[in-house]
């Protein structure tokens, strides 16, 4: 099982970041917090890397249902979804696969929340591609 879904973009970085935002959104999830690890890096260590940045998403019906069944799986909830710039000048979109949540711990309770979680994540994403530039 591949951990992500990822998708390519053939937009500036700063744009998708944007339209992720509104993607996930539309499928009911917010975003909470907005982690710039590029000039996180660079002020803490000096260190020079692309734009990259982790946005705290969550939907709260999914991560609540989820929460009920198992306390602990907020370590596994899918709530990062990472934007970063490619070499070639797309942009490249990532989010945790949600059946993470249901290999990891072994609980089959969490197995349709996660594919609720996966059907919303892989239509955002979607949506990303299929939209005009």
């Amino acid at each position: 099982m591949d951990y992500a879904f990822t998708i390519s973009l053939d937009m500036p970085y700063e744009d998708a970041v944007l339209r992720v935002k509104e993607a996930f959104k539309a499928q009911g999830f917010g975003t909470l917090t907005e982690i710039d690890v590029k000039a996180t890096l660079k002020e803490k260590i000096g260190a020079e890397m692309e734009e990259y940045v982790i946005l705290g998403t969550c939907n709260p019906v999914l991560a609540h249902t989820a929460l009920d069944v198992e306390r602990e799986i907020g370590l596994l909830l899918p709530c990062n979804v990472v934007v970063r710039a490619a070499d070639d000048g797309r942009t490249l979109v990532q989010a945790l696969n949600p059946q993470v949540m249901v290999t990891v711990p072994e609980r089959d309770e969490l197995r349709s929340v996660a594919e609720d979680a996966g059907t919303r994540i892989q239509t955002a994403l979607h949506s990303l591609t299929s939209q005009p530039f």
